[in-house]
């Protein structure tokens, strides 16, 4: 039941994603945790560095337990952004404290940083930690011109390194669109690979602000939560 959350792109809404999915697991009853291995972009808060992704995981669901492991402050790729603060990226300590996480939780979700082919270190990409890791993928693609392209090739480079996709879900949807690339994405993406959309989820203004219960409500009605974990929810509409 654990996953590791990839993107098509940057600024494709990852946390976003992975945030509500640990909101959502949690509602069911699930422990779940949320592991950022690399934070580029922290932010200094009471003289220490933290990740704004984790802090937006603890705002949606206080409970939802939550670690990363290098946070690092350029908001650059982790191989970069080690360089310049003299930081060497282990993959070796992310996969040990992914498990101790891992025994502490029932679902974990593993969010990466942008997409499978951004550089850790010298020798290794996102994609060669989510191999390391050994948990599906799930791919969070965006809905406009361009996204066919970008996730029909984070899919196939994803087979190519042998990794085990759960599916796609296509974040920031705009309901009512009359845009002809945006309403053929969903079927084209699935015409062209076996990987399926596991959900399409509305473009909600202001994100951040809006009520963890309702973004929860938002996530069970848009997405597949029984195939992304693959579990049996017995009932998964809770109209909060």
């Amino acid at each position: 039941m654990n996953i590791f959350v990839t993107g098509t792109d940057t600024d494709v809404g990852k946390t976003i994603i992975t945030a509500g999915l640990a909101a959502v697991m949690q509602s069911l009853g699930y422990k779940a945790g949320v592991y950022k291995p690399f934070q580029s972009g922290a932010v200094e808060k009471n003289g220490f560095l933290v990740s704004p992704d984790l802090a937006y995981v603890k705002k949606l669901d206080f409970y939802v337990e939550t670690l990363c492991t290098y946070l690092l402050k350029e908001p650059t790729a982790p191989y970069v952004a080690a360089e310049l603060e003299g930081v060497s990226i282990n993959p070796a300590i992310v996969a040990r404290e992914f498990q101790t996480l891992r025994q502490a939780c029932e679902v974990v979700l593993v969010e990466g940083a942008g997409g499978l082919m951004v550089p850790v270190n010298k020798e290794t990409m996102m994609a060669d930690v989510a191999k390391l890791l050994d948990i599906p993928l799930l791919i969070v693609a965006r809905p406009n011109l361009g996204t066919i392209n970008h996730t029909i090739l984070t899919i196939n480079q994803a087979k190519h390194m042998g990794l085990d996709i759960a599916g796609v879900i296509i974040n920031r949807y705009p309901e009512g669109t009359n845009d002809a690339a945006i309403k053929t994405a969903p079927r084209l993406i699935e015409e062209y690979t076996d990987v399926d959309i596991l959900g399409i989820v509305p473009n909600v203004p202001d994100f951040d602000n809006v009520k963890p219960g309702y973004l929860i409500n938002i996530f069970i009605n848009s997405i597949d939560i029984e195939k992304i974990f693959r579990i049996k929810i017995p009932k998964l509409n809770l109209n909060l």
